[in-house]
């Protein structure tokens, strides 16, 4: 199966005739039909997707064959793929968000190795990468920013972070535990 790239997700609804708001990633949410048909996350279904217009930051879509708010409401919660071949081509220095999940985080330096990227969350104020911690079952959530993620290298597969509050807490613990 040819790489697919999450291009949106549904969050709502949008008035009575079957229309929906969708979170793009996408610089610009008024893309989201620029590639052609879009699937759900297993391939399962495909969808000829209209944007007409925005609400607040989200793309307003009209769904072929959705007429009605329930069966708007049916999709929340829906992510949209497109093959990564209809994607424009990228810029040096620019990446695709789904290329760095999987990816070694490291503390600082590529040498110190503190977990993986385990994806990616916007709750509305920009992206937060979320690492998946080594030994350890919780999560950490940093802003997406260059002050937090500096070093990003696809190639060799890594991304560098400036903190990550869990490993400084284990080792506040450590230490504590020492001088006891």
């Amino acid at each position: 199966m040819e790489k697919r790239v999450c291009i949106g997700k549904i969050v709502g609804a949008h008035g009575i005739k079957g229309e929906v708001k969708v979170r793009s990633v996408n610089q610009n949410p008024l893309d989201l039909d620029k590639y052609g048909a879009v699937e759900n996350a297993d391939a399962s279904k495909k969808f000829s997707i209209k944007v007409v217009g925005l609400v607040s930051t989200n793309a307003r879509a009209k769904i072929e064959g959705v007429t009605t708010r329930n069966d708007a409401e049916a999709l929340i919660g829906t992510e949209l793929y497109v093959p990564r071949s209809v994607l424009p081509e990228l810029e040096e220095e620019e990446f695709y968000l789904s290329d760095l999940i999987g990816l070694d985080v490291c503390l600082k330096t590529p040498d110190k190795k503190i977990g993986k990227v385990a994806a990616f969350q916007d709750f509305g104020a920009g992206d937060i990468i979320e690492i998946k911690l080594d030994g350890q079952r919780e999560t950490e959530m940093l802003p997406f920013t260059k002050a937090y993620v500096p070093t990003i290298n696809v190639e060799e597969g890594y991304v560098i972070v400036s903190s990550a509050t869990m490993v400084f807490a284990a080792d506040d613990e450590d230490k504590n535990d020492a001088e006891s």
